[in-house]
């Protein structure tokens, strides 16, 4: 009887409180909130925001896009299949609310939660977890949203203070799967001695126009860095260009992708230099795993001279080979290669995303093992992936390096069999990789490989190249000195 005497008075209060907003005079907001109800229809409102968010070409921008709309699916998904119908609330009558206030269309579900409330605090809580200033620019949108609920008569307060508590716990929840980028620990170590360059001087920067964004990188690069020498040349031209411009200069500079920063990489540690790695292509995997999002984080510490040692991977043709090949990301057999052969195929006619996805779904699907003898044994693989410095989760799979002079190899082996990819792909949406039966995983610091098939390939920093019959992967250890700032924010 208490319970349900305290509910009923919650009740009167939440309809007092509607029936006191309904006869209060709002100035000024009869043109704005009307509209800007109908415009958060379906999260229109919402997704044109993210829309214009992803423009900016900001990766922090667009990461918290990104996080802003998985907020939102979430709570939308939560109210209409679990809190509409819990609560079975009638919606306000509109005696008492202007006509001039109310919807051309009212809704026809029930009332508690307020749906358009919980997308809008989810969608604004989760911009801010990723951008507190994007967050703060949209909270009195959110709050308008949320608000003009009330004054058009379709949702009690009680309703509106539901769903957006609602959306805050959907925005914190997708947090707790995918950590903002805040909540990482600092990449990189130890802090290495690298010489401040103010306004870029002695700096030699080596763009690939071919790469990405590149182009437009290096006019941030001359703007920000004004003393900097930026050269611009094809991606046949790299080599000579990265060997001049590392004697040159006191520091070298890359701007590209993973595999233009993987050449400078090599001519970096073998001369000696600095290396700092302007992010101009489509992933940017090595400049992201070291606080590097935008050309201003790099710029700012060339200007301080804050830099850390990196691992460096290494491959080489057996235990006695020479002709060694040096990776800062990954190394693979199997079907990534062929991945890397697709993707370069179609990336000119359908841009490098779209290209991406249909090599995935081309190798995905296939079963073709792969002939090796990793460690002794002769397992049928269907792909041996192999990190520089070892990889921790973000949400269902292996997506960042928190530490990249560890001195070990990240190394996975996905079995082969029916349909692996499928199989490892379903493994990921469902849990964490370690957990299944195709999928083993081992840190060690070197890795002898034998028994390949002629013909085999290998994939390292997105470029592909013919495999020896037997191979030795290890590290050099703090091989290379890179500049990151001390802080990301």
């Amino acid at each position: 009887m208490k319970s349900s005497s305290w509910y009923k008075r919650l009740g009167a209060r939440d309809r007092a409180l509607f029936t006191f907003a309904a006869r209060r005079d709002w100035p000024a907001a009869e043109a704005v909130l009307p509209r800007l109800s109908r415009s958060a229809n379906h999260g229109v409102l919402w997704f044109a925001t993210a829309a214009a968010m992803n423009a900016t070409r900001s990766p922090r921008v667009r990461r918290a896009a990104l996080r802003g709309v998985a907020s939102l699916a979430l709570a939308s998904l939560t109210v209409n299949t679990v809190g509409k119908r819990s609560v079975r609330r009638a919606r306000p009558m509109l005696d008492v609310v202007p006509l001039v206030r109310q919807l051309k269309r009212s809704p026809i579900t029930t009332s508690f939660p307020s749906g358009h409330a919980a997308s809008a605090a989810a969608f604004v809580t989760g911009v801010a977890l990723e951008s507190p200033g994007w967050g703060a620019a949209l909270a009195p949108v959110g709050f308008s949203v949320a608000a003009s609920r009330v004054y058009t008569g379709v949702h009690y307060p009680g309703d509106v203070a539901a769903g957006a508590l609602l959306g805050v716990g959907a925005a914190l929840a997708i947090r707790g799967l995918v950590p903002t980028r805040a909540q990482l620990p600092p990449p990189g170590r130890p802090h290495a001695e690298a010489p401040a360059l103010p306004a870029g001087r002695d700096l030699v920067v080596v763009a690939n126009r071919a790469s990405g964004t590149a182009l437009a990188t290096a006019a941030l690069i001359r703007e920000a860095l004004p003393l900097a020498e930026v050269v611009e040349c094809e991606p046949d031209d790299l080599p000579t260009a990265m060997e001049k411009a590392a004697g040159r200069g006191r520091v070298l500079g890359v701007c590209g992708g993973d595999g233009t920063v993987n050449l400078a990489a090599t001519v970096a540690a073998r001369t000696g230099v600095p290396l700092a790695v302007f992010p101009g292509g489509t992933l940017n995997h090595f400049a992201l795993d070291l606080g590097i999002e935008e050309v201003q984080d790099t710029c700012r510490a060339v200007v301080a001279g804050d830099a850390v040692r990196v691992d460096l991977g290494r491959f080489r043709p057996g235990p006695g080979g020479s002709d060694a090949g040096y990776f800062l990301n990954t190394f693979s057999l199997g079907v990534y290669p062929e991945l890397v052969r697709v993707r370069e195929r179609w990336s000119p006619r359908i841009g490098g995303w779209a290209a991406g996805i249909l090599g995935s779904f081309e190798v995905l699907r296939g079963e073709r093992p792969l002939p090796a003898d990793p460690g002794g044994s002769r397992p049928a693989l269907w792909l041996l992936f192999a990190g520089n410095c070892v990889y921790q989760r973000l949400g269902p799979a292996p997506a960042r390096r928190f530490d990249l002079a560890d001195g070990l190899l990240d190394v996975r082996a996905v079995r082969g069999g029916r349909l692996p990819g499928l199989r490892l792909l379903a493994a990921a949406l469902a849990g964490p990789l370690h957990r299944s039966p195709v999928h083993a995983t081992r840190r060690m610091a070197s890795l002898r490989i034998g028994g390949l098939a002629k013909g085999t390939s290998l994939a390292y920093d997105g470029e592909v190249a013919a495999a020896p019959r037997e191979l030795l992967l290890d590290k050099v250890p703090e091989a290379l000195t890179v500049y990151r700032p001390q802080s990301r924010f």
